[in-house]
């Protein structure tokens, strides 16, 4: 039976490098993948494409190609990626032209576009599934509105020989799908194969997920070299069968439980996940361990694919002014809540127009709050004080920094190493458009 090897060589925009360069030149795989957009990635690309319309892909793309390239070229690697984000057409240009700076000649490059639903979104009778509101109410605070393409458009690119296929917004588990749906010639309407190969996509486009990052816990769930974690690879076979491993001697861990958590993660009903290209069933997955860093994934399924597809829509929400600064030694706990007491007056007294606030001491209550945080009375040595609140415009949500800084000289003592910030905040909402509005295009670009 045929089979070929994916290798994940990221799960999200700022991840390492190494264990992709790992991938390329030990992993011994057909397909390098980078999954590098999260929900509000792309919104923001879309600001930074509107500054410059040479802008608005993922800022570590040149340096991803420039360490994988040469590998990928000389062992036959094809590379299927997302870091197109907010223009495709622009990557592809610095891959092309990155690839002649290496010397590399012949390489074809595709770009996927058409995600961008912005327009089409803003004339139809759309509504957000959040709020029930019609997305013409939002109109003066839209900024970019991406719907969820599936594998179909990175198939077609692959079957026109592309080596680099760039994509913007993809649905995650379509980027390792395509690849399976090109080299076993499966029908796009083969439900089970389809839920299957999703299930591959979906264990992998977290990449060092799998392979024991966001697993270990210390005493509990121990992982070994997490500093020199390898990413993962699978093994998928023509009927959809997949192993996962990842490259001997890389640090980390393949396991049943590694597997286990990753199938859960970010996932809502087990039995029906959907996707634009399937809706999968994980409820039947099973896993076995066949040796060390390798489990068999078996038991997932499908039903068709539904007749909408999920649109992100980014838009300008509000502001958000933070301040912090330390206490440390005997009394820190002490000066920390007079510091923020402090603070809470001075927003009051001087009048800033913050809709929400929040005063934390990290450390002691920032995360579960004062209730459970502080049972059992241990006083900590050090705090960090933090006050953070949101604004409707971007002078008030300085004034919250600002007064955390004067603390300095108008707080208690040995206050130190204070910061503060202020940014707009770009939000996201969802709407569903029907699937035949969205029109993927492949643009070929050759080095």
């Amino acid at each position: 039976m045929k089979t070929i090897r994916i290798g994940s060589g990221a799960g999200y925009s700022g991840d390492r490098i190494e264990p992709a360069v790992e991938l390329a030149e030990k992993g011994d795989i057909r397909y390098l993948v980078f999954e590098c957009l999260a929900e509000r990635t792309i919104a923001i690309a879309q600001g930074a494409k509107l500054k410059d319309p040479t802008q608005g892909y993922d800022p570590l793309l040149a340096e991803r190609m420039l360490a994988v390239l040469r590998p990928c070229h000389e062992k036959g690697i094809r590379i299927v990626t997302n870091m197109g984000a907010a223009n495709p057409a622009a990557a592809a240009a610095k891959t092309r032209d990155i690839a002649r700076s290496l010397g590399l000649e012949g390489l074809k490059i595709a770009a996927v576009s058409g995600d961008d639903v912005l327009e089409t979104l803003k004339t139809g009778d759309h509504r957000i599934e959040e709020t029930g509101e019609p997305v013409s109410a939002m109109a003066g605070k839209l900024v970019s509105a991406n719907a969820y393409l599936g594998a179909a458009p990175i198939v077609e690119a692959l079957k026109s020989g592309a080596d680099i296929v760039i994509t913007g917004r993809v649905a995650d588990p379509a980027l390792f799908l395509a690849p399976q749906i090109f080299e076993f010639g499966w029908s796009m309407e083969d439900w089970d194969r389809l839920g299957k190969g999703t299930v591959v996509g979906h264990l992998l486009e977290c990449a060092g997920q799998i392979t024991g990052g966001y697993f270990a816990d210390p005493g509990v769930k121990d992982v070994a070299a997490l500093a020199r974690l390898g990413f993962p690879i699978a093994e998928v076979g023509e009927d959809g069968s997949a192993v996962i491993t990842k490259v001997a001697g890389s640090g980390g861990a393949v396991t049943t439980a590694t597997c286990k958590e990753q199938l859960l993660y970010e996932i809502h009903d087990p039995a029906a996940y959907f996707t634009p290209d399937v809706v999968a069933d994980f409820s039947r997955v099973r896993f076995t361990q066949e040796g060390p860093d390798r489990v068999r994934v078996s038991g997932a399924g499908g039903r068709p694919r539904p007749p909408t597809l999920k649109v992100s829509v980014g838009y300008r929400d509000s502001f958000i002014g933070e301040g912090q600064i330390s206490y440390a030694g005997p009394g820190a706990l002490a000066r920390g809540r007079l510091a923020l007491e402090i603070v809470r007056e001075r927003l009051a007294l001087t009048g800033v127009e913050a809709t929400e606030l929040r005063f934390d001491l990290i450390g002691v209550d920032s995360i579960h709050g004062n209730a459970l945080s502080t049972a059992g009375g241990r006083e900590p040595y050090e705090v960090r004080v933090r006050v953070v609140g949101r604004t409707g415009s971007l002078k008030e949500a300085q004034r919250i920094g600002n007064e955390v800084e004067t603390l300095y000289t108008n707080g208690p003592a040995s206050g130190g190493g204070a910061t503060k910030s202020a940014k707009d905040v770009v939000a996201m909402l969802s709407a569903l458009l029907p699937r035949e509005l969205a029109k993927p295009a492949i643009e070929f670009m050759e080095a």
